[in-house]
């Protein structure tokens, strides 16, 4: 696929792009669908299918990018897909969710995840800047962390709501067990197959519209990879379910740095360069000024929602402004392999 994607037309590569997006997404979906419905059958609460199961489902597509990244050297796009994807939906997936209505936020978002979330991205930025590369055994603690949050959340919350996720299992829609196994191999083939189509599609058009790559796993990637945790906050949110739809977001952010760097950042060490740091410094600047606007009313409104995208645009454009001559060089043979980064 690397090979045809580098000897096609343009145009060709930008509708690989998309077709990738696809198979990352209805990937991600039929997994989450079968692994639920085999969870269900073995009794398994849906809250911990939620917290678990379904959490870790809507970053698999960032998962499967990173992974394919660092595996092919790409790893600017590794650590920009994840950066990039965190403000994505902390600004856009929480702004559009603020837009339709009031985001309510309760105190638990405020006490634990929030916090959490900028302690995830400042844990990134520390590891990073030590020796300006993500190794093996940063992989493993942030790995480890996250272990350790998943044993916390669901420890805590089936203690406090037993009861509440005994009446949630029924609401899973259970499939047959072969239906289910099914998609759930189709669903991580398609995952697979649509991680390396994106990854090899982004660094050819990074290649020929002069773009860095930390540019295009900030936004075209990116934007792509969180299209689960968009489409599943918008509907959260018109059913008035504003809290699924707060948590999918920032919860999304904690996964997305200790499972999907760590996973990638375990298997091959991923280089970090200056605009990976500015950027995660943002990311911690934005997730400070949300929780500061959620902390005060105890709810994001629409005016708030707009300000946030409003951020995210500029944002998006510093970054073109900065991109367009950021290493173009450097990024051309990193696609190339002539000159990886160890």
């Amino acid at each position: 696929m690397e090979n045809f994607i580098n000897n096609a037309p343009f145009i060709v590569v930008l509708l690989c792009l998309i077709v990738g997006f696809v198979f990352l997404v209805k990937g991600a979906d039929l997994f989450v669908e079968g692994s639920s419905s085999v969870a269900k059958r073995f009794k398994v609460p849906s809250l911990i299918i939620g917290l678990t199961i379904v959490a870790m489902g809507t970053s698999l597509p960032e998962t499967a990018v990173s992974v394919a990244a660092s595996i092919a050297h790409n790893n600017t796009l590794a650590v920009s897909n994840v950066t990039g994807s965190n403000i994505f939906n902390l600004m856009v997936v929480i702004g559009v969710c603020a837009l339709m209505i009031p985001v309510v936020v309760d105190g638990a978002s405020l006490k634990r995840d929030f916090p959490f979330s900028m302690i995830c991205a400042i844990l990134l930025l520390v590891m990073g800047t030590i020796g300006m590369i993500l190794g093996r055994v940063d992989g493993i603690i942030l790995l480890g962390c996250f272990a350790g949050y998943i044993f916390y959340l669901i420890r805590h919350t089936l203690k406090q709501n037993r009861q509440s996720s005994d009446e949630e299992v029924d609401e899973i829609p259970l499939i047959s067990m072969p239906k289910a196994v099914i998609f759930i191999l189709i669903g991580a083939v398609g995952i697979a197959v649509g991680g390396d189509v994106v990854v090899d599609s982004a660094s050819r058009i990074a290649i020929d519209l002069g773009m860095s790559q930390t540019l295009v796993g900030l936004t075209i990637v990116s934007i792509g990879t969180s299209l689960p945790e968009l489409v599943t906050s918008i509907v959260a949110a018109r059913k008035n379910e504003v809290d699924m739809a707060l948590g999918n977001a920032v919860g999304s952010c904690i996964f997305n740095i200790l499972m999907v760097l760590g996973i990638a950042s375990a298997i091959s060490p991923i280089a970090f360069i200056q605009e990976n740091i500015i950027d995660i410094i943002v990311l911690v600047v934005f997730s400070l000024i949300v929780w500061i606007m959620a902390w005060t009313k105890r709810e994001i409104k629409r005016g708030e929602g707009i300000i946030m995208l409003l951020m995210y645009a500029a944002y998006t454009d510093r970054s073109n402004n900065h991109g367009q001559t950021a290493y173009p060089q450097q990024h051309r043979c990193w696609y190339h392999g002539s000159c990886s980064p160890r």
